[in-house]
């Protein structure tokens, strides 16, 4: 019998998991991660952690596990917390649950199934692996949940070969309403638990709030920028190499004040991303207003009419060599090469064509149509058909 440590997380998804590895044979235990302290920043009286705890609790009970509630809040704040407040402060949009699998699940949560004797950790992610053998040696691939509404693969997208290869994915082959099902016939509480929303573990968590205890309110301007500016006019020069193509190409948009008009005013140009249109407050227009870019420096959000407004939208975008990440070290692309996938942006975003491009410094993501909202600090990762090959952070 192997041991298999299952992260509960007081969800539905996680709590079939536990049921399904108990009917395969494993030996399995169950540990509710705890990974935030601070109430005073999550929405509602409701106490979050305690409540998913307790129905963590109730499912391990009902299953005949055992189970226990491990304190990572320092890990937390350390790894996941105080990277969101630099990326923040750096005008970049980070992406909370791809480091917090990366990071916690499947590092210091990891890490501690092992010393409790686990052989592996499992998790209630819609996705799926498969082992193949590829020059004698064991290859593990990553491939998207069956389904397709569901598929969790890109929080995944910067796990690495020795993570993957102690890791299980025992929903990954059912849908959400098959899950809810099996919840419903063993009776299990969770069955119809609404999925959780907001921060990774953290709960329901108002991100300005949350970004306000660390970067202060600074008043500042809202531009808009007309759609016909002629800086969007700009010339395409003769390029001497695709990669003098793909860098100017996946070179952004500046603005400056004067390429526009000030329609309103906002409380810190680091609490808004590119693409974002609630919380402008800035009213009078034909269609919405959308961020298309930042300036953290100046303190000014630059706005755009209109979701198919010129400023959102680029083909190309770039990662640089530290942030490139393959979970199929075998395929690494070297300088020069190219390898045609499928890519994605943001989680639940449909996969588009592009073609990745490798470079000294870095490598190019140049995708077939323009993408709405590139955003720096997030995950761009790549896939061939449903498997996902590598990711990178935008830059």
């Amino acid at each position: 019998m192997k041991r298999v440590i299952v992260g509960l997380s007081g969800g539905v998804d996680s709590s079939v998991a536990a049921h399904l590895l108990k009917e395969q044979g494993y030996e399995v235990i169950g540990l509710f991660m705890k990974n935030w302290h601070d109430d005073s920043v999550t929405i509602s009286n409701e106490c979050p952690w305690l409540e998913d705890s307790n129905d963590a609790m109730i499912v391990a009970e009902k299953l005949g596990i055992p189970f226990q509630v491990v304190d990572l809040s320092e890990q937390y704040k350390d790894r996941i917390v105080d990277y969101m407040f630099r990326e923040y402060e750096m005008g970049r949009t980070p992406n909370p649950d791809v480091l917090c699998n990366r990071e916690i699940k499947f590092d210091v949560f990891m890490k501690i199934a092992l010393d409790l004797g686990a052989d592996y950790v499992a998790t209630g992610h819609y996705c799926r692996k498969e082992t193949i053998i590829k020059d004698g040696k064991e290859v593990h691939r990553l491939l998207a949940g069956k389904d397709n509404n569901k598929d969790q693969s890109y929080f995944l997208c910067q796990l690495s070969q020795e993570q993957l290869s102690k890791a299980l994915f025992p929903i990954g082959e059912l849908t959400k309403p098959e899950v809810r099902e099996i919840a419903s016939a063993q009776e299990l509480i969770t069955a119809e638990k609404k999925d959780s929303q907001g921060l990774c573990f953290i709960g329901k968590v108002r991100l300005p709030e949350f970004l306000q205890q660390k970067l202060q309110p600074k008043e500042g301007v809202i531009v808009r920028i007309p759609a016909d500016a002629t800086l969007f006019d700009k010339e395409v020069p003769k390029f001497e190499s695709k990669e003098a193509e793909l860098s100017f190409l996946a070179e952004k948009y500046t603005y400056q004040l004067t390429d526009g008009d000030v329609v309103g005013k906002h409380q810190g140009a680091h609490y808004f991303t590119k693409g974002q249109r609630k919380g402008l407050a800035v009213g009078g227009m034909k269609e919405p207003l959308f961020v298309i870019e930042t300036d953290v420096n100046e303190n000014v959000i630059y706005t755009g009419e209109g979701k198919n407004h010129k400023g959102l939208y680029r083909n190309v975008l770039f990662v640089k060599n530290d942030e490139i990440h393959w979970i199929r070290e075998d395929l690494i692309l070297q300088d020069g090469d190219s390898m045609n996938v499928k890519a994605r942006i943001r989680y639940r975003q449909k996969l588009e064509k592009a073609t990745l491009f490798k470079v000294e410094n870095g490598l190019y993501v140049s995708f077939d149509h323009p993408q709405s909202a590139i955003t720096e600090g997030q995950f761009v990762a790549w896939y061939k058909d449903d498997e996902l090959l590598g990711s990178g952070v935008i830059s």
